[in-house]
């Protein structure tokens, strides 16, 4: 069988290191800020989804939308109670 290169980028430690903070920015987002710390998150979780780390990242980045999605609503609900 021929060795024929992928067209999928190899994951880089960078790549890596981008959805943990990706993950570690969702959790900001719920707990701090949610808008600054939840569009953060996603950059994160994308370029570290495209430079390789292709199921991960793409996690961060839907674990930071909801996070954030999820902090404005608590936030709503106490600021109308």
């Amino acid at each position: 069988m021929a060795d024929v290169p992928g067209t999928a980028r190899q994951r880089t430690n960078a790549a890596r290191i981008l959805t943990i903070v990706g993950f570690v920015f969702a959790v900001l987002a719920l707990l701090l800020n949610p808008i600054v710390f939840g569009v953060l998150g996603v950059i994160a979780g994308v370029v570290g989804a495209v430079l390789g780390d292709k199921p991960l990242g793409w996690y961060a980045a839907v674990a930071s939308v909801v996070a954030a999605i999820i902090s404005l609503v608590i936030i709503g609900a106490l600021i109308n109670n």
